[in-house]
Order: C-alpha cells, then structure tokens, then sequence
C-alpha cells in the first residue's frame, strides 16, 4: 500500500494501454445497507438488474435440484426449469436503493448490510462458481437481466443516472465494443487509474476504451470508425489473395461468406484460438492470426454528457453526425456540467439554479434532437430508462442496427438535480409522466420516422419540477420571478412536442390531449 510512487515506469504498458476488467478486484465495501432479495414476490422482471447504477445485483439460475447452501434461497422459475436468484455482490455495492425502488412488487428490501453481509459473501462466492445462464437474442428487459455487463463496479455515485445506460449498451454489444469517451464523469467513472470497469469475459471479448479531449471526442471516435473500416477491408481483401494451410482456409471460407455475422464470426475466433494452441503456424497462416481483432465488425460508440454535447464538442458532434458515417453516439443528459461542479450547459432548462445561473437560468434548453433530425438521415432517440426501460432497450438496438449516424439523447438523473438519487428511476419516470421531457424515436429506414413513445401526461409540470432542490430554491434566490420561469420552462417543453407532432406528420389538434392549453398560435 502507498508505494506507487516506487514503480518504475518499465513496469507499465509501453503502448499506454491499460489491463481492464480490474475494479471486481477494489471490493470497496462501503454500503450500509444492502438489498435483501424475497423470492416469493419476485415476478423475474429484471428492473433491478437493469437499472443498478453499478452491476452489484445479478440473476443466478441454477438446475432444478441442484445442492446449495442454506442461505441461498430460490424460487422455480417462470420459464426454463431452472431455480432463480438475484444475487447482490455485497462488498462492490453501493447501497443506493435504486433496485428496490425500481421493483415493482416490492420484491427487495434494504437492509442494514452488517444484518446479512456475510451470509451475501458466502452466497456469491456460491453464485461465482456456476456456470452462466444465456439468452442471446435479447428482445425484452427480461430477456437482458441474462446479458453480462461489460461495464461493472464503477466509482460513479451512488444511484447515478449515467451508468445504467452504459451498461445497457455493453450488455447489447460489448464484446464488440470501439469506444471513445469525451472528458467528464463518464471518463472519470470509466478510466480512473488502476482500475478499469470495462470488462471482459472468459473468451477475452470486451470492449475497447480511450479517452482522448473533452472538445474533440466527437472527431476522435470518427476516426477509430473510419481507421476499423479500413483495416478491415484491407484485411478482407488479403484473405482472398492468401494461401493458407487446408485446415485455415475452411476457417477462412467461413469468414469471408458472411463478414457481417457478429454471433458466428466470435464462434469462429474462439474456435481459431483453440486451433492456435496445437499447432505451429507458418506463413500466411501467421497473417490470419495476427490479426484475429480483425474478424469481428466492430460497434461504434461515442460517449459523452451534455456538456460535450449540447456545448463544447458540439461543432464536432455536428461535423460526424453530417458524415453519415455508422457510428454511435450516447449523450448522457444530465442537464448540467455534472464533473465540474455543477455549472449550467445549454442543456440546462430554464428556471434551473447552476453555477453561472444562480438566479435561475432564463433561456431555454437548446432542442439538440430536432437539430440532428434535420439532416433527415440520422437516428435520433430520446428515452428515459426508469420511465420506459422497454423503450430505452428497442432505442439501442434499432441505433445499433441502423447503418449510419445514431444518436441516443439519455434524461440522466444527477446529484446535481438536488434530491436522494435511491429514487433517480422513479424520479426519471415523473419527469416524462409529467411533460419535462418526452420520449420518442426517429428513425429514418421507417415510412414514417418518427414514433412518440410517451403517454399523456398525469402529473402536473410545476409539481415535478419543484421536487428537485435546483428548481425549488428560486423560492429563495429569486421568488419574484419564479412563477414566470416556470411557466417559460413548462412552455418550452410544450413545443417540443409541437415540434415532435409536427414530424410525425399528425396536427396541433392530435395532442390536446397532451397539454390542457391553447393552441400554437
């Protein structure tokens, strides 16, 4: 312990890179209350797993009548034959209680952790040893629970809004993840020295990191898409001009038929390892397994919150997106510099208290989405995980799969917002529940793009807002004109959906329901 600074440089990666898959390895233990899991009331929904803010609550599923200890309750499961578990890993815990918010039959209770620690030690240290349970075409939440993370453990806060919706993408397309990561929290969360919580699994598949500038994050992701793309067709194209021995080739023939197939093309790179330990490899041969990473088509990310986004690295967010290039673009929207302390963005809606806005900001918040959609070839999603998690998973897959520009806007709750993030979810779904934000998805391979996802309101605009603290203080830093910022910023997001409508080729009159005011003149 503290001799960091007796490491010579030599014993670092001369590349730079980093080992990842290291933060399983921190167990910083620092809960003070745990989730206590009830199997007689657990509908095997998946939220829980879906929206833990650090991957610590996983589903085990074991074979009907296997031996297990006594703590180790389970329950028969709904589909499948086997016995059920969630199962929290007590000591990378956080204890923020967002999965027991999130269920919606009450099926986890927070309990104090020096209660059941050690009876959760033993049982994960049970649930470590057994072999993983699978589903690989995920089509629903509960379908994902099933999905390993390749992001696990981070030191986000805990109940962080930011996170779930990371490893939502890694549990789609992690093992074969490119990401570039724009400074702030997401890059602090994601690559803070020694630990790593991109992960891998037992094959060596995870996705691949790096960070480069808060203004340039946009470019820099651009040119890992373009720099693979050509690697790989100059891979490609030596394939099929290379002798290779008999037994290669059958492996190489396999390839160059469906390049595409990311299931298959894995398949072959285990089975292309394994071949590896036995056999001495010689000549052209050596080409192929010198470039194995190369087989597989990577999954484009560009991460970053709104501060990158909506400000900073706009001009660059703007210059990729116009590229038409088939990258992948996640704005974690906190509405705030969440990294920095909690300045405004232009992300920030009116009437929200920020540093340099301590009156309460009196501009708008900048309508990125229905920028982006202008160019008419780019998918553009808004979605809110705790307000519609089906609609936040079919918005990653279908930006995934959509060959061009993507771009998924993420309502982001955050310390910043002022309120105990164990209700970040629930707090997610009111903010669509009431108007604050809207959820939909453009998507432009449809004969008619875009598709609102969101439900009449039911809850009244004021009310939501003045349940965070960034709204609630006007009352004391600026009182004589809270009334007029808040019907400003109710306003705002009132013609968003005109906006959104109006795409949607519907008239004013289609959405009365929506808001209970007049007409746009």
């Amino acid at each position: 312990m503290l001799e960091g600074n007796d490491i010579p440089v030599g014993k670092f990666n001369h590349d730079g890179s980093m080992p990842t898959n290291t933060s399983r390895y921190e167990k910083r233990a620092i809960a003070q209350t745990l989730p206590n899991w009830i199997s007689e009331k657990c509908i095997e929904c998946g939220r829980c797993t879906m929206m833990c803010p650090h991957a610590a609550i996983r589903p085990v599923v074991l074979e009907e009548g296997k031996k297990k200890p006594k703590s180790f309750e389970t329950k028969k499961m709904f589909v499948g034959g086997g016995e059920y578990r969630q199962q929290v890993s007590p000591l990378d815990c956080t204890g923020c209680g967002v999965c027991a918010s999130v269920c919606p039959v009450k099926a986890i209770l927070m309990e104090k952790a020096e209660n059941i620690k050690d009876k959760e030690i033993a049982n994960e240290k049970f649930a470590g040893g057994q072999k993983l349970f699978e589903i690989e075409d995920v089509k629903f939440v509960k379908d994902l629970q099933y999905k390993k993370p390749y992001f696990e453990f981070s030191g986000a806060c805990a109940g962080c809004g930011e996170t779930p919706y990371i490893k939502l993408a890694t549990q789609l397309f992690g093992d074969r993840m490119l990401v570039a990561n724009a400074t702030g929290c997401s890059s602090i969360f994601g690559g803070t020295y020694p630990t790593c919580p991109y992960a891998k699994d037992e094959f060596g598949f995870g996705p691949g990191w790096a960070n480069s500038l808060f203004e340039d994050n946009a470019e820099f992701g651009y040119g890992i898409a373009i720099a693979r793309k050509e690697q790989r067709k100059n891979f490609i194209n030596a394939l099929k001009n290379m002798k290779f021995s008999k037994k290669i080739s059958e492996f190489v023939e396999i390839f160059l038929k469906n390049p595409e197939n990311h299931v298959k093309n894995k398949e072959l790179i285990i089975k292309l390892k394994q071949y590896q330990k036995g056999h001495v490899l010689k000549n052209d041969d050596l080409f192929l397994f010198n470039n194995l990473h190369l087989i597989l088509s990577p999954s484009v990310w560009i991460f970053g919150g709104d501060g990158w986004a909506y400000d900073i690295g706009f001009g660059g967010l703007d210059h990729v997106v116009a590229s038409g290039e088939n990258v992948n673009i996640l704005v974690l929207d906190t509405e705030v510099y969440s990294n920095t302390g909690g300045q405004t963005s232009k992300a920030t809606p009116r009437g929200a208290v920020a540093k340099f806005n301590m009156s309460g900001k009196t501009t708008k918040k900048k309508d990125l989405a229905s920028m982006l959609m202008t160019y008419k070839d780019v998918y553009v999603a808004q979605v809110s995980m705790g307000a519609n998690p089906e609609q936040c998973l079919q918005a990653f897959i279908e930006a995934e799969q959509y060959n061009g520009p993507s771009v998924i806007i993420a309502y982001a709750p955050c310390v910043n917002h002022g309120y105990d993030l164990k209700h970040a979810q629930d707090h997610a779904s009111n903010a669509v529940r009431s108007g604050y934000t809207t959820l939909f998805r453009y998507n432009p391979n449809l004969p008619e793009p875009m598709k609102i996802d969101s439900f009449d309101p039911t809850m009244e605009y004021e009310d939501f807002i003045q349940t965070e603290n960034r709204f609630a203080i006007l009352d004391q830093v600026n009182k004589q004109n809270k009334k007029t910022l808040f019907i400003k910023s109710e306003k705002d997001a009132k013609e968003i959906v005109y906006l959104l409508v109006d795409k949607q080729k519907k008239t004013v009159t289609d959405i009365t329901r929506w808001y209970k005011y007049e007409e746009k003149k």
